[in-house]
């Protein structure tokens, strides 16, 4: 349950956070693991992205650099859209939500329904979305008065929300017991807060960066990805110079895969990035024998119902038919690709 239940919260953004721990006892089919996952899905915006969208709202607001009457502009693969976007409501302010093909219908349907307006940016800059969402962003702070970019890409208002938040979380509730944990990369913000938490505290925990083949970060080569909300075709300011315990790259039918194992085995429907990081614990089981590993779940896969979720985007997208996939599901491999990095 999510400890926020147990108050009352002073507004929904009070409601952010204390989202439950969850131990997963049937997805890696060994008892020598325990395995438990962060469910972020239980933030009222949805995912993981309502705490840093807050956060750099809140920490706006008190510097002076926003107020009644600012444009809030962001570029967002979707979920931290729609955490501005409540974050935005809540406060009063406008928001211009610069998105990609990419993004998911119902994320954008969110948005809207929170207020939003969107920008679609429908040609990559240079074979990049993420560039061309940034130089649109850029044009609409030029050309719109009292805006503001709150700028997930280089504001460290981003990972200190998870500072405070995500992985204190985990580790209050765990006592400090645990051994790995397992998170999606993008911006990097969870990944950053959670590792300096951790050493702040002398934690020995390993932390694992999960990222997509086709994403530039960690020196990856360029290619096309179809998951959003994990990689990225241009390198945020964040990212630069950020290393971590173990890097595990996952391919996009990977992350399918991970999803419907996660809902034929755990009866958890979970968004795309989310398999990914599961399927990254299947892949490193050998390594991590007798651990506790943590594994943050960004977001829900209902947003996902369309693609991860819809047998005739896999085939189409992935080149998978639904009988291999089933099969790819049904095996007690995760071994797909070569997918892992160090």
């Amino acid at each position: 349950m999510n400890q926020s239940a147990s108050r009352v919260c002073s507004g929904v953004l009070d409601a952010i956070g204390g989202t439950p721990l969850i131990r997963l006892d049937r997805f890696l089919d060994r008892p020598d693991i325990e395995l438990i996952v962060k469910w972020e899905a239980a933030n009222p915006g949805g995912s993981a992205k309502d705490r840093p969208a807050a956060k750099m709202l809140s920490e706006a607001l008190h510097r002076g650099e926003i107020g009644p009457g600012t444009t809030i502009v962001e570029s967002t693969s979707g979920n931290m859209g729609i955490g501005l976007a409540q974050a935005c409501r809540y406060h009063g302010l406008k928001f211009r939500c610069v998105v990609d093909p990419r993004a998911q219908k119902q994320n954008l349907s969110i948005i809207e329904a929170l207020g939003g307006t969107i920008e679609l940016v429908t040609e990559p800059l240079h074979g990049d979305f993420l560039a061309a969402r940034i130089a649109r962003v850029c044009e609409l702070i030029e050309t719109t008065p009292n805006s503001f970019w709150p700028n997930q890409y280089a504001n460290t208002d981003n990972p200190r929300s998870h500072f405070e938040g995500t992985i204190r979380e985990i580790d209050e509730t765990l006592g400090g017991e645990l051994d790995v944990l397992f998170v999606a990369t993008s911006s990097t913000g969870t990944a950053q807060g959670c590792r300096d938490f951790l050493k702040a505290r002398g934690r020995d925990v390993q932390v694992v960066a999960v990222d997509s083949m086709g994403s530039v970060l960690f020196g990856g080569a360029s290619g096309p990805r179809k998951i959003p909300g994990l990689g990225a075709g241009k390198e945020p300011r964040l990212a630069a110079g950020q290393r971590f315990d173990h890097l595990v790259r996952v391919t996009d039918l990977e992350c399918v895969i991970g999803c419907r194992r996660a809902a034929q085995r755990e009866a958890m429907v979970i968004g795309g990035s989310a398999g990914g990081v599961l399927m990254s614990v299947g892949k490193m089981q050998e390594q991590f024998a007798g651990k506790r590993c943590v594994a943050v779940l960004h977001d829900s896969g209902t947003r996902y119902l369309e693609t991860v979720f819809n047998d005739q985007w896999v085939a189409q997208s992935l080149d998978c038919s639904g009988e291999e996939l089933n099969q790819l599901v049904d095996s007690s491999s995760f071994e797909f690709s070569e997918g892992v990095g160090a």
